[in-house]
């Protein structure tokens, strides 16, 4: 691969889905493997929203893993974009599948191991391509996309060595309000399931003015995802700006994170 450092939009056709992705490529001589970064964007559930979603929320943050050496494919989640069509009373439906259903019963697991099937995807193809270390992928997600990189743990996917999350969770700020989750309770008992199979290396990052996951819910997600024999490296960041979920989004952020995530990533190499 001979190409400059950019932004470009390349078409993944999976299943009966055709899925777009930010893809930053490194220069890299020809038939030289390098390592990939997945990273998950997070999840809004008003089709409006979706369909004005941008291409990547953390640009500047895959610019940082891409200096790092990393092949970076940030998929556009199903459903997003020109597919984020839903109007049930005339029977139309986008293809958006990571609905958890209603915070009276809901379903947390099945959710965060849809985007994961999307994930292991991109692996195989871009394995395929014989563009990466099939060996040597790192995930990286944020909001409801660190929930999917949780779930993904769970599978323990041979090529994944580290997972790295950001304000993960799902059922954040119901109705809008702060600190107005959907079941923390259930939110808290998925996390221990998918720590009792999860054993690839992860760094857990939250803020403490996250109003979608504070620290409490982070910290019984955290002790009940390593009770259960997960793997996690837990950290609180000092509050960032007005709001701390979208931490990884701003690019003032990164001389705050990178330091983590270089000492995590460094021994896994």
């Amino acid at each position: 691969m001979r190409r400059q450092l950019a932004a470009i939009i390349r078409p993944f056709v999976m299943a009966l889905l055709t899925l777009a992705a930010f893809v930053l490529p490194v220069r890299a001589e020809d038939n030289v493997r390098i390592q990939l970064a997945i990273m998950n964007h997070g999840v809004s559930l008003k089709p409006v929203d979706r369909g004005f979603f941008p291409l990547v929320e953390f640009r500047d943050a895959a610019k940082w893993f891409a200096k790092r050496g990393y092949f970076v494919v940030a998929p556009v989640g199903t459903g997003y974009g020109a597919a984020a069509i839903d109007i049930p009373e005339r029977a139309l439906y986008g293809p958006f599948f990571s609905k958890v259903g209603k915070c009276t019963n809901p379903n947390f697991h099945d959710a965060g191991l849809a985007v994961a099937k999307v994930d292991l995807w991109i692996i195989d193809y871009m394995a395929a391509e014989r563009r990466i270390i099939p060996k040597d992928v790192i995930v990286v997600g944020q909001s409801a996309g660190g929930w999917a990189s949780i779930a993904l743990s769970s599978v323990n996917p041979p090529q994944v060595k580290a997972i790295i999350t950001f304000a993960a969770g799902r059922g954040g700020r119901v109705g809008g309000k702060p600190n107005n989750n959907c079941a923390p309770d259930k939110l808290v008992e998925a996390t221990a399931d998918f720590g009792s199979t999860s054993r690839v290396p992860m760094l857990w990052i939250y803020i403490e003015n996250d109003t979608f996951f504070g620290p409490d819910l982070s910290k019984r997600m955290h002790e009940a995802f390593t009770a259960a024999g997960g793997r996690a490296e837990y950290h609180l960041m000092p509050p960032f700006g007005g709001e701390g979920h979208f931490f990884i989004g701003s690019p003032d952020a990164i001389p705050l994170w990178s330091p983590l995530v270089a000492n995590f990533l460094d021994p896994q190499k």
